[in-house]
């Protein structure tokens, strides 16, 4: 693995580091490879069962790097699509589509495309210092990274334009008051309540997890009808797993579940 992005082992549950401190872990291509790489590796390690994602240093992620690859030249503008494709919506479908939850403890700034790698996260929990912005504006682009598709959900339609069409950033306090983020923090509690988190996840019932990504997900294109006729099939799959078993047997016993989140 790269050391552009650091994965460190812990008891049933990773932590991904974005590993780029002196440029406050902006990406490139090589950093969303790696990225993407070690969802993967994540993903096929059947002891895994909880993901954490951050950044080194002092700040999450500043974005996109404005390196060669994106920037005009002698024969004219850069076709930005092949780009997005290739690495942005690869990473974000990566993210979203993961079989585990995935934690974002958000350290310092969060910009541009860093923000809405954070904001894919399913939990994301930031530091009273953090701060998001949607920057793509001041350069002339418009939010990827599922930037367009997140915030209007998240923060309701009117404040998804403002943030996008201004770029202009938000708190850590206020993106939690207005349902951006979970919850913020205490900078020096960030790190100990997100691996505690990540640690409490990676003990609960995996499958039942995968099964509520997969319901969220559905849920931003289904009406009523075919979002509770998804729930009763999610629910017909998580009551043959091994983890309702445990969970009745605990709760008939009168004890905390032991979950053993068989994928």
């Amino acid at each position: 693995m790269t050391d552009l992005v650091l994965v460190a082992r812990y008891d049933g549950w990773r932590k991904i580091t974005l590993n780029r401190p002196d440029k406050l872990n902006a990406v490139n291509a090589e950093v969303l490879d790696a990225l993407s790489a070690a969802f993967d590796a994540i993903e096929a390690d059947r002891s895994c069962r909880a993901v954490l994602l951050t950044g080194a240093g002092r700040g999450f992620c500043s974005g996109q790097e404005l390196g060669p690859a994106i920037m005009p030249g002698p024969a004219g503008p850069p076709d930005l699509a092949p780009i997005a494709d290739a690495y942005h919506r690869r990473l974000v479908r990566r993210v979203r589509a993961l079989a585990l939850p995935v934690v974002c403890a958000v350290n310092g700034v969060a910009v541009g495309a860093g923000a809405n790698i954070a904001l894919a996260c399913d939990i994301v929990l930031a530091a009273n210092s953090a701060s998001f912005a949607q920057a793509f504006v001041r350069i002339g682009l418009v939010p990827d990274c599922g930037g367009t598709f997140f915030l209007p959900r998240l923060v309701g339609d009117a404040r998804a334009r403002v943030l996008a069409m201004l770029g202009e950033p938000v708190s850590a306090a206020q993106a939690e008051a207005w349902g951006m983020i979970w919850k913020a923090v205490d900078d020096a509690a960030l790190m100990p309540q997100a691996e505690e988190l990540t640690g409490r996840l990676a003990t609960g019932p995996t499958e039942a997890y995968a099964l509520m990504k997969r319901a969220f997900a559905a849920s931003a294109s289904n009406g009523l009808d075919a979002q509770l006729d998804l729930e009763k099939e999610l629910q017909g799959a998580a009551g043959r797993t091994a983890d309702y078993a445990a969970g009745l047997q605990a709760f008939a016993a009168k004890r905390a579940p032991v979950f053993t989140g068989g994928r």
